[in-house]
């Protein structure tokens, strides 16, 4: 955009090509005391020109050597020596002085030989210094160049001439059509801009992308939908230590309960309720036993059982889910869920404060661990892991427990992938679930299998600020190598 100066060196020149027809930029710079810069160009002209140097805009607007020094003697002139110990370039200025018969040398005397001077030397540097360089002539001109005074330069002008709709009133040319010219019938005065239907978009354009984890996310939901599971309601974070532990009958003495382990929440800090009559059970449960159990012998808390947490895995929402399927009437189910889950961890490569939970549950008349494992297996030779080893292990709320291990080819070794086990009477009866109803279950984080197949050795790479925005926009897709009936991976 021009400003008010830009516009007024814009209307001089059409106003010059209303009454001369043609202008050339750099002669109407001049003839305007404007800045080449600002001229406007159309046809471009180059021209050898003429500038001063340093050395000669100096002398310019000082005078020559000679005629300075002309001027700075008295009338009875000044000895050789003081001279040339105090006038700088001395040899040269008395050389031309003597030459141009300004000065002579009586004894050691210089002294003006004429009353006053004419300083060519300027006026003629003068007229370069302002683009007259035509007023000054070739052979002066190829002798001040030796004297390192002036330099020929290239100079690109520009030559402008009227165009068909030439006019000294400066339009603004219009790049839209709006409704309301339409309208009011504006347009018909008005100047568009030309359309360049020929001109391409740009090639790249950012979209939007799933995060990775995401991404994988989504592959592992569709897996466990096409195996028939229902997927459970997981948007509640904030989760009551009764349904996060004691409904899982894991014992209030446990040290996965302690602060170094669980986020406790301040405010509020305690649940609002809890169903009366299976807290009740459960209680009991804790502390006699039951359905087959002396229980931990202990005395239950419920102070300890309405404190509120983070959820520490996603096995809380299972036993919501199972209770309300108890109360509603038990029918054989298959529930999934995936979703976040927080635990006060030590942070390092391999550890975050909060993760990604994958949880499958199936409830059915007389399950065994035979077909836990037969799920298992089905899971994951869904995702393309076929070699599988199963090891004894121990939770609170399952019993058997296994613990998952999957031979790594990258690794060549056999490496922890899951846990599961078969839920305990000791959690489902008071429940209200029947007496042959048994529950299988298995879970493994996301972050773990997504830190392998994007070939990454630290989680805080994968999540949270040091994520880098490549990873996600090199990685649009994101697709699990499953298993065919054929046994060929896809």
């Amino acid at each position: 955009n021009m400003g008010a100066e830009g516009m007024d060196v814009q209307q001089q020149i059409l106003h010059a090509l209303e009454k001369n027809g043609v202008v050339i930029s750099n002669e109407f710079a001049v003839s305007e005391k404007e800045t080449h810069q600002k001229v406007i160009n159309v046809k471009q002209i180059a021209l050898k020109t003429w500038e001063c140097t340093d050395e000669g805009n100096n002398l310019a607007t000082s005078g020559s050597h000679e005629a300075r020094l002309f001027n700075s003697l008295p009338p009875e002139g000044r000895s050789l020596t003081d001279i040339k110990a105090s006038f700088p370039n001395s040899n040269f200025a008395l050389g031309a002085a003597m030459k141009n018969k300004w000065l002579k040398k009586e004894g050691e005397k210089v002294i003006p030989a004429v009353s006053a001077i004419e300083d060519e030397v300027q006026i003629h540097l003068k007229a370069i210094a302002a683009g007259g360089e035509n007023s000054v002539p070739d052979k002066i001109k190829a002798e001040y160049k030796k004297r390192k005074l002036i330099k020929e330069v290239d100079m690109t002008v520009f030559e402008v001439s009227k165009g068909s709709a030439f006019t000294t009133s400066v339009m603004k040319q219009e790049a839209e059509l709006t409704k309301e010219m339409i309208e009011s019938g504006q347009w018909k005065g008005k100047t568009f801009k030309p359309f360049n239907f020929k001109s391409k978009g740009r090639i790249e354009q950012r979209s939007g992308y799933l995060h990775p984890l995401m991404q994988l996310r989504s592959e592992f939901r569709q897996i466990f939908l096409e195996m028939g599971f229902t997927e459970m309601p997981t948007n509640n974070y904030v989760e009551s230590a009764f349904w996060n532990f004691d409904a899982l009958f894991q014992p209030q003495q446990h040290p996965a309960r302690d602060a170094h382990d669980t986020f406790y929440v301040a405010e509020p800090g305690k649940t609002i309720s809890v169903p009366e009559d299976y807290l009740q059970k459960v209680k009991k449960t804790h502390s006699s036993g039951g359905y087959g159990s002396i229980g931990y012998q202990y005395d239950w808390s419920r102070e300890e059982a309405h404190k509120n947490l983070l959820r520490t895995h996603t096995t809380a929402v299972s036993a919501r889910m199972l209770y309300k399927l108890a109360q509603e009437g038990f029918q054989p189910v298959k529930f999934f869920s995936i979703d976040r889950v927080f635990r006060n961890e030590t942070l390092d490569a391999t550890h975050l404060a909060e993760f990604n939970q994958i949880e499958g549950v199936v409830a059915d008349y007389s399950l065994s661990i035979k077909n836990l494992m037969g799920l298992i297996k089905g899971f994951f030779e869904k995702i393309g892991i076929t070699k599988l080893r199963f090891k004894p292990a121990y939770n609170p709320y399952t019993e058997p427990s296994m613990e998952i291990f999957s031979y790594h080819e990258g690794l060549k070794k056999w490496v922890e992938v899951g846990n599961s086990g078969m839920f305990r009477p000791e959690m489902l009866r008071p429940m209200g679930i029947p007496e042959k109803v048994t529950v299988a279950a298995w879970g493994l984080s996301l972050e773990r299998p997504a830190m392998i197949m994007y070939g990454i050795n630290n989680i805080r790479e994968l999540v949270g600020p040091r994520v880098k925005m490549e990873l996600i926009l090199d990685n649009p897709l994101c697709t699990i190598d499953k298993w065919t009936p054929t046994g060929n991976n896809s």
